[in-house]
């Protein structure tokens, strides 16, 4: 039956001089692509993936390919010490396991298979809280004190989790090491999965009298108070990291870190948009109309402002410098922008309501004695 079988370099769209890692990579397309499990009754996609799959078992072993080399397909039917083709391969002894583990875990979301210790040094996780700051706060930065649920270590057990005069013990279903290995079979030969030992939850060791004063936890929740200083600039959602202020780590890991979020609180004058500060600021008819001194609020207090004779409502101004601190650089500040708005009367006094009607008939006598100087004006030419 070897004239009917593809050549394995074929199969796997490699050179004959192919190394290690292009063999394995090569294998690796083939194998996502052509999963049965990806392509459910598709027939072809299973004949191509067992096909991929048998290269692969020959190809990735030094001496299968060898023998592959030297007698090509006949090395495994029977005529140079072969096991049966295909089916007499031992899928649980060659490398393809790492692989297949990572298949699995690309197409189904599964973990991969790690060759290191499962139960080293972990980093504790990180715990998250928020502090609620005013639009001030933010601007120019502040300490505030939180209080959060902190694991410290049991006293008692010195976080051991073993009552005192007894240590825990090596857990006998993963032999310590805290992970246990499966193995199944399936279409394509004896498939290995390892996974983090249940038993231990990956420590690799038991507690077979617990500690009570923490109940084999290691550690006992106390109320903490920080201090965490506010940076100037800081915005709604971003969040402070506070070292070493999280949980605990796992087999002498480092402790998490703390985040704090901030919630800054509206202003009900000032708007921000990045490190600029918008406002809105009325000016009365008259002020508008003559010009004069206003005062405008910003986050640094009241500035004087000149208003330029004539200005119209939605007139924008530009305070350089009054935004807010940039984050990236303590030397850089936003500005604040104001836009002038202005107001019309809606309640006069009857004198007042008199002396608008005098200043409308003024402005169109005004209006109508230009217009005839213009006039007269242009037919003098």
């Amino acid at each position: 039956m070897a004239e009917n079988k593809r050549d394995y370099y074929e199969v796997l769209g490699i050179s004959k001089n192919a190394d290690d890692a292009a063999i394995k990579k090569a294998y690796r397309v083939l194998a996502k692509k052509y999963h049965p499990d990806a392509n459910p009754g598709d027939k072809n996609a299973e004949k191509m993936f067992k096909e991929a799959s048998e290269a692969y078992a020959v190809l990735s072993d030094p001496e299968k390919r060898r023998q592959y080399d030297q007698f090509g397909h006949a090395a495994f039917e029977g005529g140079a010490g072969g096991s049966g083709g295909f089916g007499g391969f031992d899928f649980s002894s060659f490398e393809g396991a790492d692989i297949f583990g990572d298949i699995f875990g690309d197409l189904f979301g599964g973990g991969r298979r790690h060759s290191g210790p499962s139960n080293g040094p972990i980093q504790g996780a990180n715990v998250r809280t928020s502090v609620r700051l005013t639009f001030e706060e933010a601007i120019f930065g502040c300490e505030k004190e939180i209080s959060i649920n902190y694991k410290e270590e049991c006293s008692t057990c010195h976080g051991s989790g073993a009552k005192p005069g007894t240590t825990p013990e090596t857990c006998t279903k993963c032999n310590g090491k805290g992970k246990v290995m499966y193995t199944q079979q399936s279409f394509f030969g004896t498939v290995q999965n390892v996974q983090t030992c249940s038993a231990c939850g990956g420590s690799g060791k038991v507690i077979k009298d617990k500690c009570s004063a923490c109940r084999g936890s290691g550690y006992v929740i106390k109320k903490k108070t920080f201090k965490v200083k506010i940076p100037a600039g800081i915005d709604n959602g971003l969040s402070v990291r506070m070292a070493g202020g999280g949980e605990p780590g796992v087999n002498g890991g480092p402790r998490g870190d703390l985040l704090v979020s901030a919630v800054v609180s509206d202003h009900p004058i000032f708007k921000r948009q990045d490190i600029n500060i918008f406002s809105t600021v009325p000016v009365s008819f008259t002020k508008a109309a003559l010009g004069g001194k206003i005062n405008i609020k910003t986050v640094d207090g009241e500035v004087e402002y000149e208003v330029k004779p004539g200005t119209q409502t939605d007139t924008k101004i530009r305070l350089k410098g009054k935004g807010v601190p940039s984050l990236r650089s303590s030397s850089l500040r936003g500005d604040h922008y104001v836009t002038l708005v202005v107001q019309v009367p809606t309640m006069m006094t009857p004198a007042q309501k008199e002396a608008l009607r005098a200043y409308d008939e003024a402005m169109n006598a005004f209006t109508k004695n230009d217009e005839k100087t213009r006039k007269k004006g242009f037919f003098s030419k």
